[in-house]
């Protein structure tokens, strides 16, 4: 049993997704689960990037699950450079999708934490910020697997095709197995990256309107098939009470 997530930009401006971008693409999510999936959601939106997450109980339909999201994103996209990016071959991989993959246990519901990020100009910072997720996270009480987009060489897609290490904008990816412990570990990491200058955490579908060389980034509880947008319950648990 697994959880993957596939993040890109497919949109026709550097800042923001449109509202009929968005839509589609939720219209066209019944695709994924047809091909084998057990559920599939827009988790993350943020600044132009998307993330579609998918549950896959029966790991042989991996390939399958995720040619059909490949497919949903290239039926409704506004841009192309980032699936452009997606070569057939070892040798044709450009910057293309950020994909990531998690085991789950079948123990547990299938819940995760997803990290969205968008950047202007590709800050190179933002991968720095990934990994910093994982190390804060990893070896946390009640984190399963967790995982990220970054890759330091070509990375193949099942099902797809083959990216480089210069795709950007990352995705993590967080196994949750206690929902008591949620609230915990996703303001661990929020407080983590809201250390780092000029990076901060939006709600879904805030335009990237920041000065260049900054990161936004969005974190979504996926839980039980419901997508949680968390920015604002971290942001009301983190305020400052009055004197």
């Amino acid at each position: 049993m697994m959880m993957v997530s596939f993040g890109i930009d497919i949109s026709d401006n550097d800042i923001s997704c449109s509202e009929s971008l968005i839509e589609n693409v939720k219209a066209d999510l019944g695709r994924i689960t047809i091909a084998g999936a057990k559920f599939a959601k827009l988790s993350n939106v943020t600044g132009d990037d998307i993330v579609i997450t998918a549950v896959i109980e029966d790991d042989s339909l991996l390939e399958s699950v995720n040619h059909a999201i490949y497919c949903v994103l290239k039926d409704n996209a506004e841009g192309f450079d980032d699936l452009n990016g997606v070569g057939k071959t070892p040798e044709d991989a450009g910057e293309g999708i950020s994909y990531a993959q998690i085991k789950l246990n079948p123990d547990y519901y299938p819940d995760a934490i997803i990290v969205g990020f968008d950047t202007y100009g590709g800050e190179d910072y933002v991968d720095d910020m990934a990994r910093c997720v994982l190390e804060v996270v990893s070896g946390m009480t009640s984190v399963g697997d967790c995982a990220t987009s970054l890759t330091s060489s070509i990375k193949e897609i099942p099902g797809v095709g083959y990216v480089s290490n210069m795709t950007d904008d990352p995705v993590v990816m967080i196994a949750t197995e206690d929902i008591k412990k949620v609230g915990i570990i996703a303001g661990a990491l929020t407080g983590a990256l809201q250390g780092y200058k000029n990076a901060y955490l939006v709600e879904h579908n805030t335009p990237a309107n920041v000065l260049p060389g900054s990161v936004i980034f969005t974190v979504t509880a996926l839980m039980n098939s419901n997508v949680i947008d968390l920015a604002h319950p971290l942001d009301h648990s983190m305020r400052l009470l009055e004197k």
